[in-house]
């Protein structure tokens, strides 16, 4: 054989082996490659899944903050109705005061009528203009030593016991 065939061999040899080496370098360059999309698709898959569960998260945040408001909301409103109830029942705690005193007014002067059409009961304690109010709770001892005398209490009623 001679020389120039056996550079020619080599030479095939070394073209072969240098298809071989890329055909190999193509072929793991493209798994690596699909390996590393592969990655990054799932990657991008773990991100997705993050990004939905974060909006999740902060769409909950933002429902339990409008359930804040909404109770807030609600917690003022009653307490307005609460002031206008208290307010209404202070005119109508008024008023019945008011009605009560004209009674009380109305029942002292039947009281004083009473005791000017009675002959029993003491004029000076009537004209003294003393209260009914305070001649109630501190009765005057003329006046019941009349009525033990007469056997008749205040107004007509008996006061034997």
């Amino acid at each position: 054989m001679d020389t120039s065939t056996i550079v020619w061999i080599i030479v095939g040899i070394v073209v072969v082996i240098a298809i071989v080496v890329v055909i190999i370098v193509m072929a793991t360059g493209n798994r690596r490659r699909e390996a590393r999309l592969e990655a990054d698709r799932r990657r991008a898959a773990d991100l997705r899944q993050s990004a939905a569960e974060t909006d999740a998260a902060a769409r909950q945040r933002e429902a339990d903050a409008a359930a804040a408001a909404a109770d807030a909301k609600r917690a003022e409103a009653a307490a307005a109705q609460a002031r206008l109830d208290s307010e209404r029942l202070a005119r109508e705690s008024e008023a019945r005061n008011a009605d009560a005193a004209d009674l009380h007014t109305e029942a002292d002067d039947r009281l004083k009528k009473a005791d000017r059409l009675d002959p029993d009961v003491d004029d000076t304690a009537r004209d003294a203009n003393v209260d009914t109010t305070a001649r109630d709770a501190d009765v005057d001892t003329t006046a019941r030593d009349a009525d033990v005398e007469t056997g008749r209490g205040r107004h007509g009623t008996s006061t034997s016991a």
